[in-house]
């Protein structure tokens, strides 16, 4: 690995599950270079840390020119618009967000010409999901020569111990509608569960990346009771006692394992392709992704503005080199699943 210069990486959100291990990972690549950020008064006097507010854009022009020589901003919080990011690319910072919110994705994205002409990098829809399952999705469309129809599945483990900004949004966007119905798709190591349309920001922003393919991301838990019971709440769900009541129950009750399981399906007209990826504690492979994405971001090999991560090719392998962290890739092969349990195959490659 070769780095342009010896600037700093601030994490911003570097004392959550994500933010931690972003920052716990970084830190063995880049030693005492790496300063984690939070709203922790506490946390951050802490050697090696420092106060950061995002919803204080003015707080963090002031951060930023204290610490002086900050080359990177890992974002594992979400401000509440893309102030914060405005900010650091007019100063020449990279930015690399694990956001996943459409409308904040939208606005960071529309400030491509501003980072360009700062000579700074901003690298959008970084995790899992998104993350991964972009990243799958443009290989299966690519094995289509360019799909008509993708369709991502993502099933989570409900044991794992989510973060509390993370079970408020999947209970918040239960309610989203959908003009799409579940399917029941086989998934590696988990047999055939059905997925149910959610809201996530892959299929909001893949139309647009990947030559206008129609995009439909579906979600399960490990757990098939839990699956059912949560997508059965989903109309109740609009009520905010009835999301007050869900939050507080995935927050103590653990039902299912730390696994989890992505796929992608791409279509053009009888040609089908799809590609798979498995492992083990979703958010602890976010902030691998994040960190792995921010280490490409310092090699400088990425061009200048906004690019969403299935728009870089050098991070095309990146569930390869994942494999070192159990996170296994498959070539899935034969018929297209259709809602029934039709047989079908796997061939690993990670």
């Amino acid at each position: 690995m070769t780095t342009v210069n010896g600037g700093r990486v601030l994490v911003v959100g570097g004392y959550g599950a994500v933010g931690a291990t972003v920052a716990a990972t970084l830190s063995g690549w880049f030693p005492h270079r790496v300063v984690v950020g939070g709203r922790d008064e506490a946390r951050a006097r802490r050697p090696g840390g420092v106060h950061v507010d995002v919803t204080d854009p003015a707080a963090f022009r002031r951060t930023l020119t204290e610490l002086g020589d900050v080359a990177a901003v890992v974002m594992c919080v979400e401000p509440p618009d893309a102030r914060v990011a405005r900010l650091c690319f007019e100063r020449g910072v990279h930015v690399v967000d694990i956001g996943a919110t459409p409308r904040l994705l939208e606005s960071v994205a529309a400030l491509h010409e501003v980072a360009a002409g700062a000579g700074a990098t901003g690298v959008l829809s970084v995790g899992v999901a998104p993350g991964l399952t972009n990243l799958l999705a443009r290989r299966a469309h690519e094995a289509v020569g360019g799909s008509e129809r993708i369709d991502l599945t993502v099933l989570l483990g409900a044991g794992e111990a989510h973060g509390a900004d993370a079970v408020r949004w999947t209970v918040d966007n239960l309610a989203a509608p959908s003009a799409a119905g579940p399917l029941c798709v086989p998934l590696p190591r988990h047999g055939t569960r059905t997925a149910h349309p959610f809201p996530f920001s892959d299929q909001h922003t893949l139309p647009r990346t990947l030559d206008g393919a129609r995009v439909t991301t579906r979600l399960c838990l490990d757990s098939a009771p839990l699956t059912a019971a949560l997508f059965a709440l989903r109309r109740a769900a609009r009520h905010a006692v009835v999301r007050r009541a869900l939050i507080a129950s995935f927050r103590w009750v653990h039902l299912g394992s730390d696994l989890f399981a992505l796929r992608a399906d791409a279509h053009r007209g009888d040609r089908h392709a799809a590609y798979a990826v498995t492992g083990r504690a979703q958010s602890r492979v976010t902030a691998l992704v994040a960190a792995y994405v921010t280490r490409e971001v310092l090699s400088n090999s990425l061009p200048a503005g906004v690019h969403h991560i299935e728009q870089l090719p050098s991070l095309s392998r990146l569930p390869e080199q994942l494999a070192d962290h159990g996170v296994a890739l498959h070539h899935l092969t034969g018929p297209p699943f259709r809602g029934d349990r039709r047989p079908w195959s796997e061939s690993g490659t990670g």
